[in-house]
C-alpha cells in the first residue's frame, strides 16, 4: 500500500503555504490511478479527485477538503461489476512536536489511522517540514472503499438444506455416532 500510495506524491512545503492559506485542487492523472487500483482491491479507478485548503496552525499546517472517486468494485454476492462514488472529507492537523514511529517500530505507542482536525485528537507528524497532499489522498481513498460493495438489492441467500444431515456440522456427527461393531 505505501508504495502505491507514493505513487501520487504532491509535496507542499510549510514555507511554501502562505498566511492566507493555500487553496490546492488535484486530478490523479491515469497512471497514478492505474497504480493505486490495484493496491486498494480495486477493478479500475476511472476519477479521482481532491481538493484541499491548507492552512498555518502555529508550527504546523491544518489540512481540510474532500477526495472524490468513481471506483470500480465486485459484488461480493453476484460477482458483477458494479461502479461506487467516494466523498470522503479530510480533516487534519500536521506538527513537528507530533510523534513520528519509525519504520519497523512499535504501531502501539502511536495510532496510525489519519486523525480529524478536531482539538481532542493528535496531529499527525510534520516530516522535514513538508506534507504531500497526494498521499493524504491516496490514503483517505483507500480508508473510504467499502471492503463488501454490493449491487444495489443483491442479497446472499444460503442453499436450502433438503434434511437434517444437510448442515456444516454433519460430517463431525457422522464421526461420533457409533460404528456398530462394539468395543473390545
Amino acid at each position: 500500500m505505501d508504495k502505491a500510495i507514493n505513487a501520487w506524491s504532491v509535496p507542499v512545503a510549510l514555507g511554501d503555504v502562505p498566511e492566507a492559506g493555500l487553496h490546492v485542487k488535484l486530478e490523479a492523472s491515469p497512471a497514478v490511478r492505474a497504480a493505486l487500483a490495484p493496491a486498494a482491491a480495486l477493478r479500475d479507478l476511472p476519477e479521482l479527485t481532491a481538493v484541499f485548503d491548507v492552512t498555518r496552525r502555529g508550527a504546523g499546517l491544518r489540512v481540510l477538503g474532500h477526495v472524490k472517486a468513481r471506483v470500480g468494485q465486485t459484488c461480493v454476492v453476484t460477482l458483477e461489476p458494479i461502479d461506487n462514488v467516494i466523498d470522503e472529507k479530510v480533516e487534519l492537523l500536521f506538527s513537528p512536536d507530533a510523534p513520528v514511529v519509525p519504520e519497523g517500530g512499535d504501531p502501539t505507542h502511536h495510532q496510525t489511522v489519519a486523525h480529524t482536525a478536531d482539538e481532542d485528537e493528535p496531529p499527525e507528524p510534520l516530516v522535514g517540514g513538508a506534507i504531500d497532499l497526494g498521499a493524504i489522498a491516496a490514503e483517505f481513498l483507500m480508508l473510504a472503499i467499502d471492503p463488501y460493495p454490493r449491487k444495489p438489492g443483491a442479497e446472499f441467500a444460503a442453499p436450502p438444506r433438503d434434511s437434517e444431515t444437510e448442515h456444516p456440522f454433519a460430517a463431525l456427527a457422522a464421526l461420533k455416532k457409533p460404528s456398530g461393531g462394539g468395543a473390545r
